[in-house]
């Protein structure tokens, strides 16, 4: 999708058409850009740059709150597209995915004909852009889809990927970032085909375990498979504050709603977590990461309460500093049906069991703001971050 969270901002609100739009931050310049118009994209602002440094940049943006259950909404709508030309469909975000559509060309057409489909649809039925690209294997399909947005169609047929690389940046082949360039330039090393006059010894040599990977993608070799319905590894819920905040009972309830937020994702997907992690970023930007891991997996808030409280008490201990972000999350995921339940799993657990199951029937229903916790009540919270599951953190 084509800048998506402006995109879906845009469409529903047309007046902002054709001004720079930033989801994400504020205009006071606290938090993070999540995503940045075209218009707003000219004047160099890009996701997950500091709102403060997005303002000296862009002063006339309009900064818009992120409503990630919204984008979730449009990206469930999009993934039905989706569906009907294939089932083979590899999410990589609420944004982005691989489709392998090698099994539904008698029936669709080719690869090309089905991805123009596809942008025809979500254009038609969604009124959002996108951008496609079509190849022979993920790594080309994802280098194409980028090189023409917005809007885009880019076509690698096979017999053509030698001339599709040789003149492209060799910042676009996946592991080259900024420090690995450097380390290529002054080998004269600028474009994937220069790139790929080095010999693997040269490149193992430079680069050790990722030498073998960069001579594959190079010569754009990538044998890995569309793997459907990927399961996160993570995932986690985090706030940044509009002002920073050192009233330790306030941290509380709003770390208690995060927890609450995560458990009722987990219930949600049927999955169970073990590794309860916390994450807190001070005033002066200092950034530190608790995490513990549980007798056994679970779903239950409480239960996860029970983990990261501790945790959040410690570190305000060790620390008097107001607090900018925090945040909680929950690792090692898996099915219920693979965990082996506890002898003395009794009473309580059901208990709490049939709450979580009540609530989060009147959240799905009403809305997360129709039966709150006390406490934040009393601190006025309202749950404005959305759902975040790391693309580096999936498998």
């Amino acid at each position: 999708m084509d800048a998506f969270y402006a995109s879906v901002e845009i469409r529903d609100a047309p007046e902002l058409r054709g001004r720079p739009v930033v989801v994400g931050g504020s205009s006071s310049g606290r938090g993070v850009v999540c995503a940045a118009s075209y218009e707003a994209r000219k004047f160099g602002v890009h996701s997950a740059m500091p709102a403060r440094q997005a303002i000296k940049r862009c002063p006339n943006a309009v900064f818009l709150k992120p409503r990630m259950s919204h984008y979730a909404v449009e990206s469930r709508k999009i993934r039905e597209i989706f569906q009907r030309y294939t089932s083979l469909v590899e999410p990589l975000s609420l944004d982005e995915a691989f489709l392998d559509v090698s099994g539904s060309e008698r029936l669709f057409g080719d690869g090309v004909t089905i991805a123009k489909a596809i942008k025809q649809s979500i254009r038609d039925e969604l009124n959002l852009p996108c951008s496609a690209g079509v190849a022979p294997n993920k790594f080309l399909a994802k280098v194409a889809s980028d090189l023409e947005k917005p809007d885009g169609l880019t076509v690698v047929p096979a017999d053509a990927v030698d001339d599709f690389l040789e003149p492209l940046s060799v910042s676009r082949v996946w592991g080259v970032g900024p420090k690995t360039e450097a380390r290529l330039r002054p080998l004269g090393i600028d474009t994937v085909g220069q790139l790929r006059s080095l010999t693997k010894s040269q490149l193992d040599h430079a680069f050790g375990a990722n030498g073998n990977h960069f001579w594959r993608l190079a010569r754009g070799l990538d044998s890995r498979p569309v793997v459907p319905d990927r399961v996160a590894k993570s995932i986690s819920h985090e706030t940044t504050f509009s002002h920073d905040v050192d009233d330790a009972d306030a941290l509380r309830a709003w770390l208690r709603e995060l927890t609450d937020q995560v458990g009722r994702r987990l219930r949600r997907h049927e999955i169970v977590g073990r590794t309860v992690k916390l994450k807190i970023r001070y005033d002066d930007f200092r950034t530190l990461s608790r995490s513990c891991t549980m007798q056994k997996p679970e779903s239950s808030s409480e239960a996860l309460w029970r983990e990261v409280a501790p945790m959040l008490d410690r570190l305000l201990t060790e620390s008097q500093q107001a607090v900018r972000l925090l945040g909680m999350g929950i690792g090692q995921l898996s099915q219920p049906g693979k965990v082996q339940q506890q002898l003395f799993d009794g009473e309580e657990s059901g208990r709490q069991r049939e709450l979580d199951k009540t609530l989060d029937s009147i959240h799905e229903r009403l809305g997360t703001s129709a039966v709150k916790r006390a406490s934040s009540v009393e601190h006025g919270i309202r749950f404005r971050s959305g759902p975040m599951i790391d693309p580096k953190d999936q498998s």
